[in-house]
């Protein structure tokens, strides 16, 4: 529905957003490429609320259309209310249907899994940010996938690796 290329406007809402950050702001429009960037190598929120901005129109909308996905996957024990993660009384998920989404992931985007999900750093508006799976930096084998972190959850980590012609994933 987008291009990569396409330049996306961010929101007040989106620039204000706490936690990790990619650092756009509403004078600046930013390629959808660069956000997705931000998003998974930096874990920018804001890079999360822009693309659900532009995709869905809200940031709820967004939400929604998630929910639907995640029941078209089969993820049965998941329900979310933001495209960041953020802590909400109404937001979970498991280590199941995380390894289920990360699953689908790998097997439905092969090539747009290998080229950002293993980006050890992005560098956007003159600020490098390493991506915070310090597996990459320490296991060649490891290509991804995600890392989380809030007071609620602590510490998350989904991480895979390709062994030989075997691929392991750990949630």
């Amino acid at each position: 529905k987008i291009d990569l290329k396409q330049a996306l406007p961010v929101s007040t809402r989106a620039w204000k957003m706490p936690g990790s950050r990619m650092f756009i702001d509403p004078s600046m429009k930013v390629p959808v490429e660069d956000l997705i960037k931000g998003m998974i190598v930096q874990s920018g929120n804001d890079a999360c609320v822009a693309l659900a901005e532009a995709i869905a129109g809200s940031e709820e909308s967004f939400a929604q259309m998630m929910n639907r996905e995640a029941k078209r996957l089969g993820m049965t024990s998941s329900n979310f209310t933001n495209s960041t993660g953020l802590p909400d009384p109404q937001l979970y998920t498991t280590a199941r249907d995380l390894a289920t989404l990360s699953s689908a992931l790998i097997r439905d985007f092969p090539e747009e899994y290998r080229k950002y999900y293993s980006m050890k750093e992005f560098r956007y508006n003159n600020i490098t940010q390493p991506n915070r799976n310090r597996l990459l930096f320490i296991d060649p084998s490891v290509d991804g996938v995600k890392t989380g972190h809030t007071e609620a959850a602590g510490y998350c980590l989904v991480s895979s690796a390709l062994r030989d012609q075997r691929r392991l994933l750990s949630v």
